[in-house]
């Protein structure tokens, strides 16, 4: 059943609101984006943009979650190999400085469970763990990276080094992240051929 009537037209404005945020975010940066300017660039007031969400962080928290479904649709889904798909979205993030800088101020202000991003990111982070643990294990059955290692503990590993390439790469953007995590996921491999 499809929405109709204001609740459909609401629905399409946060869609709107949104997607505009993210191009207006990665190409100006979090610090520099204001809720006047997005509400702007949609024909909106700071009032009448805040209606669709409850507060600046929960927008925010929105933007994220929406970059990471449109990362999903274009660099994961269909894709045989979950962790060269990984390494496409940290490949992409470079070419989205101002996304990788609210990802990065909303993953520390999120370790307080009141913030509007806490459940996203613990949710966000169970979810990539289970994908990337998943993955190491069948590296793991096909002999690829040793049996003796404990895949959740990998895949937590792999994680916290893409975050932290991330915040290296804000502060010196000569950084690789993707070149750096695919020499992360060789050292695991041994040297297979990816």
């Amino acid at each position: 059943m499809t929405a109709k009537g204001p609740y459909a037209k609401g629905i399409a404005k946060r869609e709107e609101i949104l997607t505009t945020a993210l191009g207006v975010i990665a190409r100006n940066g979090y610090r520099r984006t204001s809720v006047r300017e997005l509400a702007d660039a949609v024909g909106l007031s700071q009032a009448g943009l805040l209606h669709y969400f409850t507060s600046k962080e929960e927008l925010f928290t929105e933007v994220l979650r929406k970059r990471d479904e449109v990362d999903r649709e274009t660099y994961i889904d269909g894709t045989e190999d979950p962790l060269e798909a990984f390494v496409g979205v940290i490949r992409h993030n470079a070419d989205v400085p101002g996304l990788v800088q609210l990802y990065s101020r909303l993953a520390v202000d999120s370790t307080d469970p009141d913030h509007a991003a806490h459940d996203f990111f613990v949710e966000r982070f169970a979810g990539d763990r289970t994908e990337i643990t998943a993955a190491i294990a069948a590296e793991q059955k096909a002999g690829r990276i040793d049996a003796g290692l404990d895949p959740e503990r990998l895949a937590s590993v792999i994680l916290a080094a893409a975050d932290g390439l991330q915040t290296q790469w804000l502060l010196d953007p000569s950084i690789d992240m993707a070149a750096h995590l695919s020499e992360l996921w060789r050292a695991l491999t041994s040297g297979a051929a990816r």
